[in-house]
């Protein structure tokens, strides 16, 4: 069954079309990856997924619903939660109140019961309290709560991103380079725990990644990019082996 359509998309700047006629149909419970040389729409692409840019034309069906011109809380509210390429952390915020100000995305509890700090108003801080240490936990920052999240090291703020992103609840997830900046060591840990936040949360993953170690011992499909068109998809054995990719990549066609 499917997690995510994407019919005809196409985004134009003016007169550059960054990208053209995509198709793409993603199986629930996947992790994809999307990959391709620097310039090829990678980052649009997420950016139209997520409400950031309106698609030009075409479609995206995302649990039977056409959300191409949702905003991008509204996407949210729907289930897709996202990183960025650059960090996009509340770098003068703790570590913990980065975690629980997305959970205030799906908080119960109304404007009355805040002002007038009822019952619910604390039972339900103390849920978005608890629910941020066991994210955090999960990633290894539990010690790292109360430090601001500006002066943690980078693979630290790397992994915070993903569990702020995962405090909005998602159903798909799409990670924009998780592994940019990372060392060998912090890279294969963190291909470990995108398999297991997959199985865990039971998501749908996309992700962006220049580092093909990560793409192809995590991927079940990847989807190429060359210049806004989608040039091959399959499986990372048929992707490898795909002579348009290689040439993308090198410059050159292979000779046989």
């Amino acid at each position: 069954m499917s997690a995510i359509k994407i019919n005809k998309l196409t985004k134009t700047f003016g007169g550059i079309t960054a990208i053209s006629n995509i198709d793409m149909d993603i199986d629930r419970g996947t992790i994809a990856g999307l990959i391709g040389p620097n310039g090829a729409g990678k980052t649009t692409l997420f950016n139209l997924l997520t409400g950031m840019y309106t698609p030009s034309s075409g479609d995206i069906s995302y649990k039977d619903k056409n959300i191409k011109k949702l905003k991008p809380y509204k996407i949210t509210d729907y289930g897709i939660s996202r990183t960025f390429q650059n960090i996009r952390l509340f770098k003068n915020m703790t570590v913990l109140d980065n975690v629980s100000l997305a959970f205030n995305h799906n908080i119960d509890c109304n404007i009355f019961s805040a002002i007038f700090r009822l019952p619910s108003y604390y039972k339900e801080e103390e849920r978005i309290h608890d629910s941020s240490l066991k994210l955090l936990e999960i990633f290894n920052l539990e010690d790292k709560k109360d430090e601001l999240a500006k002066n943690l090291p980078y693979g630290e703020q790397r992994r915070l991103e993903i569990a702020r992103a995962l405090a909005a609840d998602p159903d798909l997830l799409l990670l924009d380079e998780p592994a940019a900046g990372m060392n060998p060591n912090e890279t294969k840990e963190l291909t470990e725990l995108i398999k297991w936040i997959r199985d865990k949360f039971k998501l749908t993953i996309i992700l962006i990644e220049h580092d093909m170690s990560l793409v192809m011992g995590i991927c079940d499909k990847i989807y190429v990019l060359d210049y806004g068109t989608l040039i091959a998809e399959g499986t990372p054995d048929e992707v490898q082996n795909n002579e348009r990719v290689i040439e993308a990549y090198l410059g050159r066609k292979v000779s046989c």
